[in-house]
């Protein structure tokens, strides 16, 4: 064992030695191997990032709330054209499916709209996101207050003029003072500041609800009506836990196609998006993103791979007198070809620490630059390192094949 050890030392001074001693050599062959390990490792820690975010946005919600809408979520076998004549879902429709479906938890109905301008006084913000949405949306999704309250069940039947901030929205319009009980104009209407919720943090595809505004959906569909172009209507479900999901969603499909009057040859003309699916679908882009780095990184550790096996011919053409010397004095094969195969897992890892040094440091400036945290996870740091380790394995074999084998007495005369 302590032979070993000191085989493995002798190999760490030759790799260090190589490095010294041929700058340019070595440093242009070991490139490949750093952009390999830089490539890989920086692909799977911004997607493990992106995954880790789109999972903490979402972990507010149950994976079993369902979005009962005239769109669907993922690709969807039923012709484009046919889908945009799908109607939208209902406010009575909402009204009979909470009092009639069993096993619900909650159920609110929101619609999606264009984005606005808020203000106060002669404070102004711009590009907001407002969610029209009925009182038990809080249900739904776990709203956190820094201050006030969301608006109950009597506010959201009769379409009170109440609002609820994000913590930006608060900020950009009060600047520190406290809300509650102020006017702001939106839609060119006043509404009455209720409630500010904590603040999140940026969301993943783009919104918070740190940028967003809670208002009664009736507010809206006493403006506009329910047949606006504008409004995108959605029914938000949240099942009981432990429910059958399966028998859940056919008494939801029967029930709507019931009260649509649908005869049983049609299609149904709306989606069941269960937030699991699209979970699972994101996992599905994560994983083939994954698979992209891979392939696209390949190349470069292959070329980082032909890097350390030419300087490991170099090195065994340079020391070839010594190999010989070595051989001579009673060193053994095994011995001769462990060296080389050390040095060259060394020279690799070189190569990697140096890849998974660049990715910690531009994780670091992305951080802090953007808002959203750029993870290095310790996971990817092993992976890398020991990728690097099996490039310089495999680059290595040949070369220590090739010293192992030589003849002490053509080397030592070679080498002259």
């Amino acid at each position: 064992m302590l032979v070993y050890l000191r085989l493995l030392k002798e190999s760490f001074g030759f790799a260090l030695n190589a490095l010294r001693n041929n700058k340019l050599r070595t440093l242009l062959s070991l490139l490949g191997v750093t952009i390999g390990i830089f490539s890989i490792i920086a692909v799977l820690a911004a997607v493990d990032s992106l995954d880790r975010k789109i999972k903490k946005d979402l972990s507010s919600l149950d994976k079993n709330t369902i979005y009962l809408m005239r769109f669907s979520f993922g690709p969807s076998e039923i012709p484009q054209w046919k889908r945009e004549q799908f109607p939208n879902v209902k406010y009575d429709e909402y009204e009979y499916l909470k009092s009639s479906l069993n096993d619900l938890n909650q159920m609110a109905f929101q619609f999606f709209v264009n984005r606005e301008t808020i203000k106060y006084q002669s404070a102004t913000v711009s590009d907001i996101n407002v969610v029209p949405v009925s009182h038990e949306f809080i249900e739904i999704e776990g709203l956190e207050f820094d201050e006030g309250r969301f608006y109950n069940e009597s506010e959201s039947n009769s379409g009170s003029a109440v609002i609820v901030l994000g913590n930006e929205i608060a900020s950009g319009l009060f600047e520190g003072a406290s809300p509650i009980g102020k006017n702001v104009r939106l839609y060119g209407q006043r509404f009455t500041v209720i409630g500010v919720l904590k603040k999140q943090g940026a969301g993943i595809f783009g919104d918070s609800n740190d940028t967003s505004v809670f208002i009664p959906v009736n507010f809206l569909r006493r403006m506009y009506g329910d047949n606006n172009d504008a409004l995108t209507p959605v029914i938000l479900i949240k099942p009981e836990k432990g429910v059958d999901m399966d028998a859940f969603k056919a008494e939801l499909t029967q029930k709507l196609r019931n009260y649509r009057g649908m005869k049983t040859d049609e299609i149904d003309n709306f989606f069941i998006n269960v937030l699991s699916g699209f979970t699972d679908l994101i996992d599905g882009i994560v994983g083939q993103m994954n698979v992209v780095g891979w392939i696209i990184s390949g190349f470069s550790l292959l070329v980082g791979g032909f890097g350390i096996a030419n300087i490991m011919f170099v090195s065994v053409k340079e020391r070839t007198n010594l190999i010989g010397i070595q051989k001579s004095l009673g060193a053994k094969n095994r011995f001769i070809l462990f060296q080389f195969l050390f040095e060259a897992v060394i020279l690799s890892v070189i190569g990697g620490v140096v890849g998974l040094f660049l990715v910690w440091i531009i994780s670091i400036v992305l951080s802090k630059a953007m808002d959203f945290e750029f993870v290095l996870s310790m996971g990817n740091v092993i992976l890398g390192t020991s990728l690097a380790a099996i490039i310089g394995l495999i680059s290595g074999i040949m070369p220590a094949i090739t010293a192992s084998k030589l003849d002490p007495v053509e080397a030592i005369r070679t080498g002259m």
